[in-house]
C-alpha cells in the first residue's frame, strides 16, 4: 500500500496516524545503486568461480598418501592448562619455548 515517487525520491505509505513519507537524497540513492551493482558482479564472479573449481577439481589426481596422524617434526613439552587443577588438560608447546 505504498506509492513510489521516483523523482523527488519519496516513499508515502499510510500508517496510524496519517501519511507515513520516506525521503532520500540522490547521493543515497546513487550509492545504493552503486552498491547493488558491486554486489550482482561479486555474485556473478563467485558463481562462475565455483562452476570453474569444480570442473577443475574432477582433473586433479587424487593424492598418493595421507596423513593418518600429526606427528611434531620437533621435540615438544606439555604445558597444563590450568596448574591448579590436574586434569590431563594440556598444550603441546615446542621444547624451546618457555612456558610463561
Amino acid at each position: 500500500m505504498a506509492i513510489p515517487n521516483y523523482t523527488y525520491l519519496k516513499l508515502k505509505m499510510s500508517g496510524p496516524n496519517g501519511v507515513i513519507t520516506f525521503e532520500s537524497t540522490y547521493e543515497y540513492a546513487y550509492d545504493c545503486d552503486v552498491e547493488c551493482v558491486e554486489y550482482a558482479e561479486a555474485l556473478v564472479e563467485a558463481e562462475s568461480l565455483i562452476v570453474d573449481l569444480e570442473r577443475l577439481g574432477s582433473h586433479l589426481p587424487e593424492p598418493k598418501h595421507r596423513a593418518r596422524t600429526f606427528e611434531p617434526t620437533k621435540a615438544v613439552k606439555l604445558v597444563p592448562v590450568d596448574p591448579a587443577c590436574p586434569d590431563d588438560r594440556a598444550l603441546r608447546i615446542s621444547a624451546t619455548l618457555d612456558i610463561k
